[in-house]
């Protein structure tokens, strides 16, 4: 498979400036329940900028995290730039944080205690991924779970960013929407709450419905709660509609279904795809720089309408990252143009290492190779999104799951805390293993704290699943930690895992 870095770049930058347009339209109307009237933007006077945007702020941050540090992205990386640089304080992100400064890991970061798992904070910071991963659905995917767990854990926010990331990857691929959008589809399980939402969008489409009819049927079928639930942001038709209640906190299922809408009613035409999208209300900051990224995407920049672009400019405005010592000039793309560049630079990595997708200065784009079937996960993405328990600790060769179980990370004085920890080897030769607890003064391990030793099979072979009983007489402070020595005979390596527990006497 052939992408002309022409035809590459065209796209990147198409991508990059739907966000900005879209994002600046919908802003004005963010979390009213409500259809909107909107064909153009509504801010009076924009002088040339666009409206500062939470959806592409974090993608900017994570672009500068793989020009410092290289395209092997986890989630546990991400979680120390995240803690340094994002600031908000608030649902998802606010929660997040502060769970990693307590020293949970991701997925528990995304998952302990947060009533916005469910949110949308997530699927609109998919573009970097599937962007850097032109045509490769299922690494775009793998991208996007290390980033969603974050703050999303194992809630439908990390469904909805893997959905929309292989989605945008494929549409390098096919210039048929439906076909991206199942290709996205497979990599979710088709019993969440995103992939019904879809469906649903999908249904109505086809059977002619108008986009408002599909409107009220994702809002009748997969609502989530109105902003704080205040009467005030739901319109009287859509009260009188029965729409006024809903889950606090669950909203990515609909706004991914008006996002939807925007592209299949819109078609072929940008405005009307972003300002459908809008019309729809909800998330509408969210849904029309969504729509818009991924019409970009499909089409490239030089189809994207000047009027849509000249009242804003190219600039990139921020709103959401503590500059800090990103600010100094380069770190953080200061346009489209930048950033489009910026993004080829690490695709051309990502593609390098893959070795699916050449990219060509001198030959036009093939993907005559790419079937629809191809850019399809076989499994639902199981083997993307099956560890959401987590954490995970990947070393060389050998991989540990650990599952903190339904309790989640919380340790009690004079309870025995059951931790399930399963190992995997990766690599092809049986191995001998030994595992060490670190643990504070006091407590004990069971079924041994000194050391435990189980033989791995080859790679293929069964993982092998250990249960252990952590129990402490007393507990003092809010945070405890201690750590898990895994050795192999015969091996010089030392993989060291940290357990991190609070302290459940001081939990509401």
């Amino acid at each position: 498979m052939r992408l002309n870095v022409n035809d590459y770049r065209d796209r990147l930058l198409g991508c990059w400036l739907g966000k900005n347009i879209g994002g600046t339209l919908g802003a004005p109307f963010e979390w009213r329940r409500q259809i909107n009237d909107v064909s153009f933007y509504v801010q009076k006077d924009l002088r040339g900028r666009p409206v500062p945007n939470d959806d592409l702020d974090i993608q900017l941050l994570w672009l500068r995290v793989m020009e410092l540090s290289g395209i092997d992205i986890t989630a546990m990386k991400l979680a120390e730039y995240w803690v340094s640089y994002v600031t908000p304080h608030w649902c998802e992100y606010g929660t997040a944080k502060i769970n990693m400064r307590q020293g949970l890991l991701p997925p528990l970061s995304g998952t302990y205690k947060n009533a916005y798992k469910h949110s949308c904070g997530a699927y609109i910071r998919s573009e970097i991924w599937a962007c850097i991963a032109p045509a490769m659905p299922d690494i775009a995917a793998r991208y996007a779970y290390e980033d969603a767990i974050l703050d999303h854990g194992d809630g439908e926010g990390m469904y909805a960013e893997i959905f929309m990331a292989a989605l945008e990857s494929a549409a390098f691929a096919v210039q048929d929407l439906k076909a991206a959008v199942e290709a996205g589809l497979s990599y979710i399980p088709a019993t969440c709450e995103v992939s019904r939402a879809v469906r649903t969008v999908l249904r109505c489409h086809g059977e002619g419905l108008s986009w408002k009819e599909a409107r009220d049927e994702v809002l009748r079928l997969h609502r989530g709660g109105t902003f704080l639930g205040l009467p005030s942001h739901t319109s009287r038709e859509d009260q009188e509609k029965g729409f006024l209640d809903g889950v606090q906190g669950f909203d990515v299922p609909s706004n991914i279904g008006m996002t939807l809408i925007g592209l299949l009613w819109g078609g072929d035409d940008f405005g009307r795809t972003v300002c459908t999208a809008v019309n729809c209300g909800e998330d509408t900051d969210c849904t029309g720089a969504t729509a818009g990224s991924v019409w970009g995407i499909m089409h490239g920049a030089r189809a994207i309408p000047g009027k849509w672009i000249e009242p804003i400019g190219r600039g990139i405005a921020t709103i959401v990252l503590n500059l800090g010592d990103l600010s100094s000039g380069y770190e953080i793309p200061a346009t489209v143009d930048d950033l489009a560049e910026r993004t080829l630079r690490i695709g051309r990595q990502v593609c390098l290492r893959h070795g699916r997708i050449e990219i060509c200065e001198d030959r036009p784009t093939d993907m005559s190779d790419t079937s629809c079937e191809r850019l399809r996960a076989q499994d639902e993405g199981a083997s993307v999104w099956r560890w959401k328990k987590g954490p995970r600790f990947d070393f060389e060769g050998f991989s540990f799951l650990w599952d903190y179980g339904e309790a989640g990370p919380v340790i009690r004085p004079a309870e025995p805390k059951q931790i399930v920890i399963t190992c995997f080897n990766n690599s092809r030769l049986q191995a001998n293993l030994s595992l060490r607890w670190y643990l504070p003064d006091g407590w004990e391990a069971r079924p041994s704290r000194q050391c435990y030793a189980l033989s791995l099979p080859p790679l293929l072979g069964e993982p092998v699943q250990l249960k252990f009983e952590l129990f402490a007489p007393s507990l003092e402070g809010s945070t405890l930690r201690g750590a898990l020595e895994a050795t192999i005979q015969g091996r010089p390596t030392v993989m060291l895992m940290p357990l991190t527990l609070l302290n459940g006497s001081l939990q509401a």
